[in-house]
This record gives C-alpha cells, sequence and structure tokens, in this order.
C-alpha cells in the first residue's frame, strides 16, 4: 500500500464530512459567514473561478479588539479537497473567537505544488489586506492546515520569498497550527521513493529533486521562523509521524522548538474530524497559541 494513499479523500471520510456540513447548516452556528470570495482579481489571466476563492468566518459578536485570524488549507493529497466541506472548522474557529479564512487551491493534475503554494500565499495576502473588513486583525494571521495543507501551512510560515514575490516586505504569517502534517521533506522522500505507486507524487511534484526541496518546509526554518503548534496522531501514517520528528527535531536545534503534541489512538483521517467539536485538544491549544479570548 502506497504510504500517502491516505492523504486522497476516501468516499467515507466524503460522506462523513457531508454530514457534519449538513448539519452545520441546520444548527445555524453564531458566526457570519461570507462565502466564495476571489483572492485572485477575476481579470486575471489564468483565474480560476473556483480555485480561486475562499470564504470567510467571522464572530457575529464585536469585540473591543480585533479577532485573531487562522488562514485553513485544506488536503487532499494536493489533488482533491474543497474549503465548501470544511465550513465545521470556519464555524467552530468563528464560535471561539476567531476570524477563519478557508481557501480553495488549484490542484494537480492541472497544477504543481509551486502554484499550489503560491495560490496560498496569494490566499494570505488579500487575508492580510482585507480581514479588518470582517473584524479581523492582520497582525495576528496564522496558518493552519491538514495533511497536505499542514505542509502548505508550514511552508507559508518558513518561506518569507513566497510573499516578497507578491510585493509584501515581511512575511504576514505569525505562526502555523499542523494537524497530522504531510509534505514537510518531500525532497527525502521522493528520493526514497520507498513504497509502491510513490511515482504518482511526481504529478503534483514535478521530476526534479531541486523541486521537491523548493517545497520542502524542513529546508527553509531558521531561528527567526514564526511559532508552530503541531498535532500527530499516535496511529498516523509513518511518514508523517517520523517526517513531523525530523522536523521538530530541526526547529529544536534553531532554537524554535514548536508545541508538539501526539494524540494517542488518533489515525489520520479522524485527525481533521474531531475539528468538528469545539472542545478538542486542538483548539484548546489553538486558541492560546493565537491569544483568542473566546
Amino acid at each position: 500500500m502506497t504510504l500517502f494513499r491516505f492523504l486522497a479523500l476516501p468516499a467515507l471520510l466524503l460522506i462523513v464530512v457531508l454530514v457534519l456540513v449538513a448539519n452545520e447548516v441546520a444548527q445555524a452556528r453564531p458566526s457570519r459567514r461570507t462565502t466564495d470570495i476571489a483572492y485572485v482579481p477575476t481579470s486575471e489571466a489564468g483565474f480560476d473561478t473556483q480555485r480561486h476563492r475562499l470564504n470567510v468566518y467571522a464572530p457575529r459578536r464585536k469585540a473591543a479588539v480585533p479577532y485573531p485570524v487562522v488562514v485553513f488549507i485544506h488536503g487532499g493529497n494536493w489533488n482533491s479537497g474543497n474549503k465548501n466541506l470544511y465550513s465545521f472548522i470556519g464555524r467552530r474557529l468563528a464560535k471561539q473567537g476567531v476570524v477563519a479564512v478557508i481557501i480553495n487551491y488549484r490542484l494537480a493534475p492541472q497544477a504543481q505544488v509551486p502554484a499550489m503554494a503560491d495560490d496560498c500565499a496569494r490566499a494570505v495576502v488579500w487575508t492580510y489586506q482585507h480581514i479588518a473588513e470582517y473584524g479581523g486583525d492582520p497582525q495576528r494571521v496564522f496558518t493552519m492546515g491538514h495533511s497536505a495543507g499542514g505542509g502548505l501551512a508550514a511552508l507559508l510560515a518558513a518561506d518569507n520569498q513566497l510573499f516578497s514575490r507578491r510585493g509584501l516586505a515581511a512575511n504576514p504569517v505569525r505562526g502555523a497550527i499542523l494537524d497530522d502534517p504531510a509534505g514537510l521533506d518531500m525532497y527525502d522522500y521522493l528520493r526514497k521513493m520507498q513504497y509502491g505507486g510513490d511515482e504518482q507524487y511526481l504529478v503534483p511534484f514535478g521530476q526534479d529533486p531541486a523541486g521537491w526541496k523548493a517545497v520542502s518546509p524542513m529546508y527553509y526554518v531558521t531561528a527567526q521562523t514564526p511559532p508552530f503548534l503541531m498535532f500527530i496522531g499516535g496511529e498516523t501514517y509513518p511518514s508523517i509521524s517520523s517526517s513531523s520528528e525530523k522536523f521538530r527535531q530541526k526547529l529544536k536545534t534553531l532554537g524554535r522548538e514548536p508545541e508538539f503534541a501526539v494524540l494517542a489512538g488518533k489515525k489520520h483521517v479522524p485527525m481533521v474530524l474531531q475539528l468538528y467539536w469545539k472542545d478538542n485538544v486542538i483548539y484548546q491549544a489553538l486558541r492560546k497559541f493565537v491569544g483568542a479570548a473566546g
């Protein structure tokens, strides 16, 4: 079995997520949702009417100071996933005093990971420039992701060039929350090609080892990298547990040791499904990490 096969949304997971989304609509959570905002100018060549959009979930109650902001990046093997499946995360965060931005980005085979990372960076740039209109604090923008989205969230926090290329003088990401992240070191993974079917990852990552390294967060972290909050499933796939521990140790040597927790008994898919419940351990730590008052 291919070690990363879990990253695709299987039919069962899709059904479970759709049930959660339907339940969210029925319960009308206390948040203000604004959907399908284009974070790339619609007149720009290459604008993707489906993938270059995001949803914002803001608390309904007004606050004396702006709310912290979390930009959530979905997983799905770099070739699947949709922001609309994760409305429950947006609503949970809004209920707890966080403005949530749930994004789409282009997927393989139409796009490769460098383009995906650029899409995610452009969504963060939009957030930085516009989130005050939704009650969010542009000085407290954090990235968050599960699986492939976790790797992208880490890359955004670590690779400042993603933002300098888009005209920002400094990286606006103040920290990253990684939920069972994949792709932290695809340079190492793809050089080994240990598992049957690994060739499929040459579609999103390309054939060039230099390209694999260029989108691996492991090679960008420095002593100035913002803080990380990491959660790993106790029964996740070996590639995730080993690369996450390697990432943790790299940060530790730089004096940036992350908050790190292994959740006993959790497999990869339940690591994101548990975010349906607002009192789970990830939200408890996230609130402190981003400075949420709710």
